[in-house]
């Protein structure tokens, strides 16, 4: 007696087993995404921690900050946009939950010179 395996009757099963898997992926690239902007969030804020105004050099310390805030920023804007794609509309909660500072919200989204594509 041969054991076959479970037969997809119709497109619904595939389509079903398929979106299930479209749901675990998002599911995961938004846990990856998640633990990203934690990560970037603490390095800014720790950087912050250690610099306060009146102890550092400006210039070394100004362009160190400069890249930890992009770094931040484009983790936000990662992490808003698979959460949209998710459904997953309410950016207060983000902001909120994960204390992302005003400095970092303002700059999400925003392209660097040197990402910027050539103008004429």
């Amino acid at each position: 007696m041969t054991v076959r395996p479970p037969r997809m009757n119709s497109n619904k099963d595939r389509e079903s087993a398929l979106g299930y898997e479209i749901v675990q992926e998002q599911a995961a690239a938004l846990g990856r995404l998640g633990r990203a902007l934690e990560a970037a969030l603490a390095a800014l804020s720790e950087h912050d921690g250690l610099h306060t105004e009146g102890h550092i050099e400006q210039t070394a310390a100004g362009a160190v900050r400069a890249r930890l805030l992009r770094e931040a920023s484009d983790a936000l804007w990662c992490f808003v946009v698979q959460r949209e794609a998710c459904g997953l509309r309410d950016q207060k909660t983000i902001m909120r939950d994960y204390r992302v500072p005003a400095d970092v919200q303002n700059r999400m989204g925003v392209c660097g010179a040197a990402t910027r594509l050539p103008t004429g």
